[in-house]
């Protein structure tokens, strides 16, 4: 469902549309000397302000589906580091390796080498204080990205590891790895051209000097110079609203 301030932006130029048929209406009458108020400039402006607000819901939707791609692409990420970890268990490797690994897991799993003092206090069945200190957990795609990539460094580093299994190998978690990176590229680059489109549609409407809604204002002036102030084309022009949204 569109939020208010998008309804808004549709608004204003459905009522622009409004106010383009009004002023032709006039005929000949209708002859303002400024340029940009000419019915052929206003039918430039409105197709501007339409083809503004559509590339704000294409790359919306762009940015949706790139965000939705991501949080599939990550959904098996903790359960890939769960095998890992069996796998690697499984093997002659270190001890330390194995810690370390684990180390690793847990960051991808999103969990806590101790736990936090409200937990404990809650185990003991005591009143937990009031929680000053930051989460530790490191659950953001890029730090996802960043624990893989670590995860990725210590089997390659242990000739222990070879496991069988296609998804478990080296070069598969590396294909992963490589799929991640991609998919939260996407959401970054998706984010930037939605972001950049809103601020086109802005300047388009909402321009102090050249905006849709400046122009507008300049419109209803210019119709009431002409027919007067209780005309009925005046009527007309002022009960359409135009309001600067910008969001």
């Amino acid at each position: 469902m569109p939020s208010h301030s998008e309804t808004g932006h549709a608004k204003n130029v459905a009522n622009f549309q409004d106010l383009i048929s009004f002023c032709t209406g006039y005929g000949a009458t209708y002859n303002p000397s400024k340029s940009a108020l000419t019915i052929a400039n206003l039918q430039v402006q409105l197709t501007n302000a339409q083809a503004a607000l559509q590339q704000v819901k294409t790359t919306q939707t762009a940015f949706n589906n790139a965000t939705n791609n991501r949080m599939l692409a990550f959904k098996p990420l903790k359960s890939l580091g769960t095998k890992i970890i069996n796998a690697l268990d499984a093997t002659d490797a270190s001890v330390e390796t194995v810690k370390d690994a684990r180390t690793i897991n847990r960051k991808i799993q999103g969990q806590r080498a101790t736990p936090k003092v409200a937990e404990i206090a809650v185990a003991e069945g005591t009143t937990p204080p009031a929680d000053k200190t930051i989460s530790t957990s490191q659950q953001s795609y890029d730090q996802q990205i960043e624990h893989l990539s670590k995860f990725i460094e210590l089997l390659s580093a242990d000739s222990n590891y070879s496991p069988n299994e296609t998804e478990l190998t080296v070069t598969a978690i590396q294909t992963k790895l490589d799929q991640l990176k991609v998919t939260n590229t996407a959401v970054i680059d998706g984010y930037t051209n939605w972001s950049n489109s809103r601020i086109n549609r802005n300047a388009a409407l909402y321009n102090p000097l050249t905006g849709l809604v400046n122009t507008a204002l300049d419109i209803k002036k210019y119709v009431k110079s002409i027919f007067g102030a209780t005309s009925p084309q005046f009527k007309q022009v002022s009960k359409l609203e135009f309001k600067n949204v910008k969001s």
